[in-house]
């Protein structure tokens, strides 16, 4: 059986976002303090990595994403049940957040739509759905930080 949905796509902010993980910007800092001898300023803690599940670890990934055009057609949701899953634009690159709330599946209504601004990264909490990247109008470059480890840290239904 075939269900459409047509979502409207939101902008990101951290308190729309705050049921699905942390959203990555300079403005979410609480700390900032200057270093390097006051040539930069550092935004202290803007992530909070969840990776040590079943003795994780955290990795640094690199993922150059080719762009999507919309409308698009949503085929599956993932999610890491043992861990966060950060994606940071290196690129200036605007992308589209698809979540829906952890659990053992998801319901149609509750599936959301973000648009960043391209200078925002989302982490994804530990168990949240999720659809793989997609990014807009060129190709990217992306900073992941997520879990690597024993354990199958990814699950995948369809849409």
């Amino acid at each position: 059986m075939t269900h459409a949905l047509r979502l409207a796509i939101a902008p990101l902010t951290r308190e729309a976002f705050a049921p699905f993980g942390e959203v990555f910007e300079a403005a979410a800092a609480t700390r900032v303090f200057p270093i390097n001898a006051g040539t930069a300023q550092r935004h202290h803690d803007l992530l909070r990595l969840d990776t040590a599940a079943g003795d994780g670890h955290p990795v640094v990934s690199l993922v150059r994403a080719q762009p999507v055009a919309l409308p698009l057609r949503l085929r599956l949701l993932e999610r890491h049940p043992l861990g966060s899953q950060a994606w940071l634009p290196l690129e200036g690159q605007r992308f589209v957040v698809v979540v829906a709330p952890p659990g053992a599946g998801y319901a149609l209504d509750a599936i959301r739509a973000f648009v960043t601004d391209g200078r925002q990264g989302v982490n994804y909490a530990r168990g949240v759905w999720h659809h793989p990247l997609l990014t807009l109008e060129r190709a990217a470059d992306f900073l992941v930080l997520d879990r690597d480890g024993p354990g199958d840290n990814c699950d995948e239904i369809p849409l």
